[in-house]
Order: C-alpha cells, then sequence, then structure tokens
C-alpha cells in the first residue's frame, strides 16, 4: 500500500466546545478536554465544527476557543478550525481569524440552506481557499447542508495547491474511491461507523464524535490496520459500534449526546445551547452503558497490531437531571 497522505495526521477528534453552567465558554475546561484527548490518542483537533456547535458560538468565542486549546496542547497538535458558514465573505473572515488564532488549517462546509449549484459551490471553495495560507479541509456532508461537493467537482478543487483534505460523511463509498483514485486529497472519515471500511480503501484517517470519550480505542482501530493486523482492526470498529449507534444514529444530534456523555464522566462539556436541548436521564444512562462495555472489553491485548491500550477509569458524575434535560442553557 502506498504511502498515506495525512497532513493532519491520523486520529482527529470533532471536540465539543465545553460551557459553564451559566451557558458561558469555558475556556479553562477546553483547554483541559484538549489536553486529555490529545494523551488519550488524537493526533490532532477539530474546533468549531458542528459538533463544538459553531452555529451558536460567536466569532469572538470561536477565535477564543482555537487560542486557548492551542495554548494548551502546543504547536505539535494539527488545530483544524470549522469556519463554515452559507455567506463566503463571512467564511472568509472566520479562515482568517483562525489563521490569526493559531489554527493550522480550515474546515469548510458546502453553504447550507441556499443548496447553490456546483459552479457556485466550486467558486465558494476557490474563493475561501484564496484568501489565507491555511491549508482546507473540505467538509462534504449533503445531509445537513442539502448540497453534495459532487466528485467531479471535488476532483477538480484538487488541483488548487491549498485545497488538501476531505471530511467525508457523503455516504457515498463509490464517489468517494473515484476521487481518491483521481486525487491526492487526504479523505478523514467523518462517520464513526465509516472509520476502519474509509481507512481500507486509502483514507488518511478520521474526524470521530466518539473520540470525546474513547480516544484511545479510535486510535486503536487505526493503528491495528496499520500493523496489518485486519482482524483486530475489525474487532475494535466492532466493539465500538453500539457506543457509535447510540451516540450518532438516535434522533439526537451528536453534540447532544457527546456532552451527556462527558458530563456523566465528570469531563469538561455542559449544557447545549438552544436550540438544542439536553439528553434525558435515561438517554444519558443508555450512553454511559455502552461507554461502560467498551473500555471493560479494553483490556490489554496483544495481536499482531500491537498492545491495545484501555481507556483509563473515570469518576462518573450524577446520572440525572443534572446531566440530561435540567441542564441550565443561554
Amino acid at each position: 500500500m502506498r504511502q498515506r497522505n495525512a497532513p493532519f495526521g491520523r486520529t482527529l477528534c470533532a471536540m465539543v466546545t465545553p460551557f459553564t453552567s451559566a451557558g458561558a465558554l469555558d475556556v479553562d475546561g477546553a483547554a483541559r478536554l484538549a489536553t486529555r484527548l490529545v494523551a488519550g490518542g488524537c493526533d490532532g483537533l477539530v474546533l468549531n465544527g458542528t459538533t463544538g456547535e459553531s452555529p451558536t458560538t460567536t466569532d469572538a468565542e470561536k477565535r477564543e476557543l482555537i487560542a486557548a486549546v492551542r495554548s494548551a496542547v502546543g504547536a505539535g497538535v494539527p488545530l483544524v478550525a470549522g469556519v463554515g458558514t452559507a455567506d463566503t465573505r463571512h467564511t472568509v473572515e472566520l479562515t482568517l481569524a483562525a489563521e490569526k488564532a493559531g489554527a493550522d488549517a480550515a474546515l469548510v462546509v458546502t453553504p447550507y440552506y441556499s443548496r447553490p449549484q456546483q459552479a457556485a459551490v466550486e467558486a465558494h471553495f476557490r474563493q475561501v481557499a484564496d484568501a489565507s495560507g491555511l491549508p482546507l479541509m473540505l467538509y462534504d456532508i449533503p445531509g445537513r447542508t442539502g448540497t453534495r461537493i459532487a466528485p467531479s467537482t471535488m476532483i477538480r478543487l484538487a488541483a488548487h495547491p491549498r485545497i488538501v483534505a476531505v471530511k467525508d460523511c457523503s455516504y457515498d463509498f463509490l464517489g468517494t474511491q473515484k476521487v481518491l483514485a483521481e486525487t491526492e486529497l487526504a479523505y478523514y472519515a467523518g462517520c464513526d461507523e465509516h472509520i476502519l471500511p474509509l481507512y481500507a480503501v486509502g483514507a488518511a484517517g478520521c474526524v470521530s464524535t466518539i473520540a470525546n470519550a474513547v480516544p484511545a480505542e479510535v486510535a486503536g482501530i487505526l493503528a491495528a490496520f496499520d500493523a496489518g493486523d485486519t482482524a483486530l482492526a475489525a474487532e475494535l470498529q466492532s466493539r465500538v459500534t453500539p457506543l457509535i449507534e447510540a451516540m450518532m444514529a438516535s434522533d439526537l444530534p451528536g453534540t447532544v449526546t457527546a456532552k451527556a456523555l462527558l458530563n456523566a464522566m465528570n469531563l469538561p462539556a455542559g449544557p447545549v445551547r438552544p436550540p438544542l436541548l439536553a439528553a434525558d436521564a435515561e438517554t444519558t444512562a443508555e450512553l454511559l452503558a455502552h461507554y461502560d462495555a467498551v473500555v471493560r472489553a479494553a483490556e490489554p491485548s496483544t495481536g499482531s497490531g500491537g498492545d491495545v491500550v484501555s481507556m483509563p477509569s473515570v469518576e462518573r458524575g450524577a446520572v440525572g437531571p443534572e446531566v440530561g434535560d435540567e441542564a441550565p442553557l443561554e
């Protein structure tokens, strides 16, 4: 297999944005969470993405978050900043601000709601790429935006020197493989159930939501595959599948479930901001049960892929209204 092009590392976490109980940005909590994720196996972090509640954080909060996490993790950890909006001019402004705050790259989603034609999608990405010195990771998630980045558009965009990567939530394996075959774009699985399948056909790694809670297990999937132990990689992907389903396949956004689980683990997260509502106690208990099952299964075991690092135990918070549907909101 040819050397993978992974400009931002393999295991990236789509990090939640911690808030205080009053709903303000929790800068100290963000620094602690980021440090834990890196120590747990994340090569890089994606900040101010949808999981980070970018639609409801201010431009100033976005800048402050990037600067705080950069200070906490140091210069060697790639930080990819979400800058995507439905407005090209605003997206350019956020890209320039992210660059100044210390980001290493920008995550740019397809403009949403207005459903631009492919020529307009391409022009949008080119304008953002031309505006700063940051490399771009394009975010293809038509289920949220209403507009796909067509494979032909992606192939044309790959010729731009600063368009280097893709976060893929297209659910189109055929189209993805076509772009992988014809470009040098570094593909990152943006759907946790696709971490191993996409990696097996040449992706660079993943941008994971469940890594907020189980970074070592997510990193272990890719490490096992790299070591040639495909059976272990498959076992590890299967091991986290129930947690993926509980966090990502329900009618709740991943932001809500990730924060519910982190709060139950006494880790920095805090409430979600409206219009999102916090998970209820039953959902939180189910998430915690799936997390416990992953941790119990992750006893150190050796295959040709090497040791699987088990997650450290955590002191759990109360699973009840205070971390469920009664959590204070801004």
